[in-house]
């Protein structure tokens, strides 16, 4: 059991995260999905990611992580860090920032039980070449598994904020942290998590995130560095995913993030390039990446306005988006598929 003893620093700080971390969301799936028992609770998810791990590059990726992380229990923390949420380019290049000590410890630690090979002795002393391999590996299976799933886990996850807010609104604090999971207790000042690790540790003084997340495993994920908020992701019910990513051919046509950015203009409007990627939860730079690859094939405008510069669709970017799917609500968020008002925290 971990106890957390939350001083006032903290307790007036607690927020949730402003969206899922693709790189610590695809490495706590992966492990997640290693354990049959565990799987079970998702079939559907387990069965694909077991087909497409199979095959291709996605299987060496696999192998890679496979080998390299512990099948259960606790990850090394730096490979989920606090930084690095708007995309798996940056969750990769905050692993590469970490200190080669801290990198040691946390690896040497990860191996107490495991046993010793030469990749593993290469990738608890920091290796630069092994932390690419590895780098390339979470790359590649983020791709391959979650990103066709990702508008849906995105969406779920706003969903479950939502929830967790009204709940923050109706009951107070108390109620918030005492109805997060039944892993998970709160008795003032103490918050009480049935982790893979035990301790007593006090705040640190700079406030909880909460991160809600469907495949963080069956248990709580505890992140605590001095000086920054502790990390908090818990359990929650994994939604219906890949509803749409299997017969989706503007996402085969374009890419599902490309696929993604053409639906969000089509849904919103003129967006900026700021905007675009907070909606679809990329970096700025991808998105104007993307952006730019729409406009050059005629399906993108981009105007500036000032310091920023906003994007629309043209006509045939339009139909395009509508003519994909034959209903331009497909892919989209509950919200935009039925045209009710949005629902955000």
């Amino acid at each position: 059991m971990l106890r957390l003893h939350l001083g006032p620093a903290d307790l007036c700080r607690v927020r949730f995260a402003d969206r899922l971390h693709p790189v610590g969301t695809a490495l706590l799936a992966g492990q997640w999905l290693r354990d049959p028992t565990v799987a079970a609770l998702a079939p559907a998810l387990a069965e694909r990611a077991a087909a497409i791990e199979s095959t291709g590059t996605a299987q060496a990726a696999t192998a890679l992580l496979r080998h390299l992380l512990p099948a259960r229990g606790r990850l090394p923390d730096f490979v989920t860090p606090l930084s690095g949420r708007d995309s798996v380019e940056a969750g990769l290049e905050a692993i590469r920032a970490t200190p080669a000590r801290r990198i040691r410890a946390e690896a040497t630690a990860a191996y107490a039980r495991t046993a010793v090979t030469p990749l593993r002795r290469r990738f608890a002393a920091a290796d630069p070449e092994v932390l690419d391999l590895f780098g390339g590996a979470v790359r590649t299976w983020f791709d391959a598994v979650l990103a066709p799933l990702w508008p849906d886990l995105t969406c779920a996850y706003r969903q479950q904020v939502t929830c967790a807010s009204q709940r923050l609104a109706q009951h107070g604090l108390d109620g918030l942290l005492a109805g997060l999971h039944p892993t998970i207790r709160w008795r003032e000042p103490v918050l009480e998590v049935r982790t893979w690790w035990s301790g007593n540790l006090p705040g640190t003084g700079h406030g909880l995130i909460l991160l809600p997340s469907p495949l963080a495993g069956p248990r709580p994920r505890v992140l605590v560095q001095p000086g920054h908020p502790i990390l908090l992701v818990y359990p929650t019910v994994l939604p219906t995913l890949g509803a749409t990513a299997g017969g989706d051919s503007l996402g085969r046509l374009l890419g599902v993030t490309r696929a993604l950015v053409l639906r969000r203009l089509a849904a919103d409007g003129a967006l900026t390039t700021t905007v675009l990627s907070r909606a679809v939860g990329i970096s700025l730079s991808s998105a104007s990446e993307h952006a730019t690859a729409l406009r050059s094939a005629g399906l993108v405008v981009s105007e500036r306005e000032g310091g920023a510069v906003r994007h629309h669709l043209t006509a045939l970017g339009a139909e395009l988006s509508r003519g994909s799917t034959g209903d331009s609500a497909e892919g989209l968020p509950p919200h935009q598929a039925t045209g009710r008002p949005p629902v955000l925290p």
